[in-house]
């Protein structure tokens, strides 16, 4: 069986209400990414925060971001196109990734996209009510081809982050079109708290996912989950031969006592060690998703 990747998803748009130890900051990401990758972990996906916590998709704050996790540790790196909360049209979400991909040194190795549109308002169940009624992640197929091109004219490989089994099966469209490199990277998102747009964190949810893989090509797929607790499903997909994405910018973890990143893939690690999987490190994951340490860069 492949190594274990563990993928961090450190921040995403998380408040600190629930969970105090969510990094904003480039300095605070920097700190957080070496001590994730002395943990264990190989990859990281991040958003860029301004100081008090709201987003900020301006090409100084990406660049910092990265310049700080790079000085820090060797991990892979996955930055946010911004979801819902960047202006523009869709491709203008591309634009801070482009500005990455023209330096050597903050080019990053992964961006991933949504293959599919969803609606990301949370149900909640106690209010019976949705908080906001009107929040959709929208991704038409001329955006998602659009992104795929350009991803791989930038050295970049796409991590396809699939809601529903609609989503891998567009994800399939875009390998059959020819526009993403093997092996394939899916990321299967998982939701729970209310996040009724993406399958359930149970065997049932993940399975689905798995069923509507291609069986003709090699591919790697993770798992992770919005809104809930991912280590009941972690242990599944470690023993599937999946990997893992985990993070407190999905789930705060008051189970843990609201812990840091690095507690979280210290858990990881200790379930691939009870099943005796091996955990892949930055360059085991380069190798294992054929992703070049130079590539070219269409300017």
């Amino acid at each position: 069986m492949d190594k274990l990747i563990i993928e961090v998803r450190i921040n995403e748009y998380a408040p600190r209400d629930t969970n105090p130890q969510i990094p904003f900051t480039a300095n605070e990401l920097g700190r957080d990414a070496a001590a994730v990758r002395d943990a264990g972990a190989a990859i990281v996906h991040f958003h860029p925060r301004q100081a008090d916590g709201s987003p900020t998709h301006a090409i100084s704050d990406y660049e910092a971001a990265v310049a700080a996790i790079r000085q820090s540790s060797g991990l892979l790196l996955n930055p946010t196109l911004g979801q819902i909360t960047a202006s523009g049209s869709a491709i203008d979400r591309l634009r801070p990734v482009e500005a990455l991909a023209r330096n050597p040194a903050l080019r990053p190795e992964l961006c991933g996209i949504d293959p599919g549109s969803t609606n990301i308002d949370v149900f909640d169940s106690a209010a019976r009510r949705f908080r906001s009624g009107d929040r959709v992640y929208v991704n038409s197929h001329d955006t998602l081809t659009q992104f795929s091109s350009r991803l791989r004219a930038l050295g970049i490989k796409p991590a396809l982050a699939c809601w529903s089994v609609p989503f891998v099966r567009t994800a399939c469209a875009l390998i059959d079109m020819g526009l993403i490199d093997d092996p394939p990277y899916f990321f299967f998102v998982c939701g729970e708290g209310g996040t009724l747009g993406a399958h359930p964190a149970t065997p049932e949810g993940l399975r689905a996912f798995t069923d509507h893989l291609p069986r003709d090509r090699k591919l790697l797929w993770s798992v992770g989950c919005k809104g809930g607790n991912l280590f009941p499903l972690a242990m599944a997909a470690i023993a599937a031969g999946g990997h893992v994405a985990i993070g407190i910018g999905d789930y705060p973890y008051p189970e843990l006592g609201a812990p840091n990143n690095a507690r979280l893939v210290d858990e990881v690690v200790k379930l691939a060690r009870l099943i005796g999987r091996e955990v892949a490190s930055p360059e085991d994951a380069r190798h294992m998703l054929g992703i070049r340490k130079s590539t070219p860069v269409l300017c």
